[in-house]
């Protein structure tokens, strides 16, 4: 591997490790995932706008890239909401696991936007991660409602890198980090007045909830949102989506420590999550090696 690619992974490394403290921040804020991710869209857009007026950027593009980052901004914001909705209904252990399937969900994207074949050991790597979410869904009765969340976020989360992985090629990423995120939070704000409209009890904060989301929206979401953007002009989706699945062993070691007995689960969790980890890493393994 070149040496600005070594750079660039372990710079990737970093921002999983942050994500996978996300994690644990949406379990400490005391709201709601649709109120918590209208915040964190909010905030971070708003930092994300005055680093472009410092740098003197341009945000002016396209009608046609305008429409393409409305839609990454509402796939964004629905993945952040299913993602924290899970982590609310279960825990961070069950979030962060199911939410590993996103490499295998990114294996079977990937070909319709890169016009390539399907590949078929892939495939069978699917079937092994859906033994691994069997076993959890067997004995994890009580969190399936979260699982289901947790894999819609999966979903999302592939679907996103594959397309953001077009648009970096072309684009610069801070400018298509703003629009998404604003376009994320007009999708929000939209969602919320044509449902439960703005309360004062679904949207009040405690001190610390604005602590938790401030390092949220600036330091976990402007700056590893532009970050992992920028990162996609030099690695695959694929190889992003790959890297992503460490967040799961990031976050529940945190959450171990932070949430104790809490995030202790039983037996046949860790045999699946084990069973899902292994897979993808030697799906990863395998397609490496055919690039090389």
């Amino acid at each position: 591997m070149p040496k600005t690619n070594i750079k660039h992974y372990l710079h990737l490394h970093f921002i999983v490790f942050i994500w996978g403290f996300t994690a644990i921040l949406g379990a400490l804020i005391s709201i709601d995932a649709i109120p918590l991710v209208w915040y964190r869209m909010l905030i971070a857009v708003l930092i994300v706008l005055i680093y472009l007026f410092i740098k003197k950027k341009p945000i002016k593009i396209s009608t046609k890239l305008l429409i393409k980052l409305f839609i990454g901004g509402i796939i964004i914001a629905s993945h952040w909401i299913a993602f924290f909705s899970a982590i609310k209904v279960a825990n961070v252990s069950v979030a962060l696991v199911s939410m590993s399937t996103g490499a295998l969900f990114a294996a079977l994207i990937e070909p319709l936007f890169f016009k390539r074949k399907l590949d078929f050991l892939e495939l069978f790597f699917g079937l092994l991660v859906v033994s691994g979410l069997y076993l959890i869904f067997n004995v994890e009765t009580d969190y399936t409602l979260g699982i289901i969340y947790a894999l819609i976020a999966a979903f999302l989360s592939a679907l996103f890198s594959v397309l953001n992985g077009l648009y970096v090629k072309k684009h610069d990423a801070e400018i298509i980090s703003f629009y998404q995120l604003f376009f994320g939070v007009i999708f929000v704000t939209g969602f919320i007045l044509f449902t439960t409209g703005f309360t004062f009890e679904e949207f009040s904060l405690t001190k610390t909830d604005i602590i938790y989301l401030f390092i949220l929206s600036s330091f976990c979401t402007a700056y590893a949102f532009i970050a992992s953007v920028k990162i996609m002009k030099f690695l695959t989706p694929y190889t992003v989506m790959l890297t992503i699945n460490l967040e799961p062993i990031y976050g529940i070691l945190l959450a171990v420590i932070i949430f104790g007995e809490k995030e202790k689960m039983s037996p046949q969790f860790y045999v699946g999550a084990f069973i899902i980890f292994i897979t993808v890493v030697i799906n990863g393994i395998l397609k490496n090696k055919k690039t090389t």
